[in-house]
């Protein structure tokens, strides 16, 4: 974690006068005076977006039907040139990753194709600090065959609620796992686990392993290409700023490509004969087969604007002002804000740590309600966790230094006071 800054404001001006990326703001729709610090759960809309989704509009509006075939992208086969965009964050080849559906599905369509179930080795290996959906398919797949979830889920434990133990994990591959299932960054305390490491045991043991990148994909560079995963699913509407509901992500390494869709659908036929309609299942032979229906390509033009912004800037450079961005709001906490209690769940190291801070209070609820009122945009995270995503596309390092201020008022005249200890509909 990078040290040297100072508590002072010139810290924070000079930061940005240092930021080769601050341009990039303006690409985007920022509200004056709201700090836009939840980037990590739904990205902000950029001007590129919007432009993305207006073409896509156009083509409609002007071609009806031709939409589908006629312009230089067409329509029909969207997804692939967006697999092309999306696959330089990957570290894969274009043919291995698709854009289709959302996380949940793909998640089941993964399971559904790579889970084989045999005697003596039918667990799926997940763990009980990930998103809660992850684990709905999962046991959803594993009633699918007849199986009970009680025996066949194996769970590792995370040994304070937060975090997990890479050894622990790698203790967990025994002879009976069939299938692992992981994500890439905890959603809540925004732990990096370490994906070589796992994914290269687990290939040692003859297990296949996929990841769920949802909360690292944008945020942090993946070098599919070294270290080899058999899937993986992510969303589009966090770090990669593709717009809430927007189709997902979803990787196939190549070696599987010969490999029956867990969850066939006409759209994964293959070209050359999708159109002739027959009974019979031609799969497309990349990450492409595994798609299943027509898929919602107006949203799609959002993350073709976005994933420009992305080519622009570079994940490289965009995980270095990351980490900088974390590095500097855990600098001013722990100055300035762990008098009033508050504490740091996510891990300090570079290495361990995707693209948000996990800060932690025994008022957190209360404390993220006031943010609000305070125009922050943060998230509540069950039972004591606030996330502060300081995404580097558009938010400086001012913007951080006015966050902790903004909290700091909130603490030292007790404004969370007058909110109610309650969820909301979207916390």
């Amino acid at each position: 974690m990078e040290t040297g800054f100072t508590p002072d404001k010139e810290c924070a001006r000079k930061l940005d006068a240092e930021d080769s990326l601050g341009k990039f703001r303006e690409r985007f729709y920022l509200h004056e005076g709201e700090l836009y610090m939840d980037g990590n759960s739904l990205g902000l809309c950029s001007r590129d977006a919007e432009r993305g989704v207006l073409r896509v509009l156009e083509e409609w509006k002007t071609r009806g039907i031709g939409c589908w075939s006629e312009p230089e992208v067409p329509l029909f086969t969207f997804h692939d040139h967006l697999a092309e965009m999306t696959a330089p964050l990957l570290g894969a080849a274009a043919e291995e990753v698709t854009i289709h559906a959302n996380t949940t599905l793909n998640i089941h369509t993964c399971v559904a194709t790579f889970y084989a179930p045999e005697k003596g080795r039918d667990k799926i290996l997940v763990d009980n600090v990930n998103f809660p959906t992850d684990l709905y398919a999962v046991e959803g797949q594993i009633k699918l065959k007849g199986l009970d979830p009680g025996v066949c889920m194996k769970s590792v434990e995370s040994r304070d609620g937060m975090l997990l133990q890479e050894g622990d994990i790698l203790e967990a591959m025994t002879e009976d796992v069939a299938l692992i299932l992981l994500p890439s960054v905890l959603y809540r305390s925004g732990q990096l686990l370490d994906m070589a490491l796992i994914t290269r045991e687990a290939k040692s043991r003859g297990i296949p392993i996929g990841w769920d990148l949802s909360h690292s994909i944008g945020a942090v560079p993946h070098r599919f290409d070294e270290i080899k995963p058999d899937f993986a699913v992510w969303c589009n509407y966090k770090y990669l700023n593709g717009g809430p509901g927007t189709p997902a992500g979803l990787y196939i390494n190549k070696k599987h490509f010969h490999l029956p869709s867990g969850l066939p659908g006409w759209h994964g036929n293959r070209y050359e004969t999708q159109f002739q309609l027959k009974n019979n299942f031609e799969k497309a032979d990349y990450a492409g087969g595994w798609q299943t229906g027509t898929q919602s390509v107006i949203s799609m033009g959002a993350i073709e604007g976005s994933l420009g912004i992305y080519r622009d800037a570079g994940i490289e450079n965009l995980r270095k002002k990351s980490l900088r961005l974390t590095s500097y709001l855990m600098y001013l906490i722990e100055a300035k804000l762990a008098k009033y209690g508050f504490t740091i769940a996510n891990p300090r190291e570079d290495s361990r740590r995707g693209g948000h801070v996990a800060l932690v209070h025994e008022e957190a609820l209360r404390i993220n309600e006031a943010l609000k009122a305070a125009k922050v945009i943060p998230d509540f995270r069950y039972p004591n966790v606030i996330r502060l995503a300081p995404v580097p596309l558009y938010v400086s390092f001012r913007d951080v230094y006015e966050l902790v201020k903004r909290i700091e008022d909130i603490m030292e005249h007790k404004k969370y006071e007058k909110f109610e200890k309650k969820i909301g509909l979207i916390a």
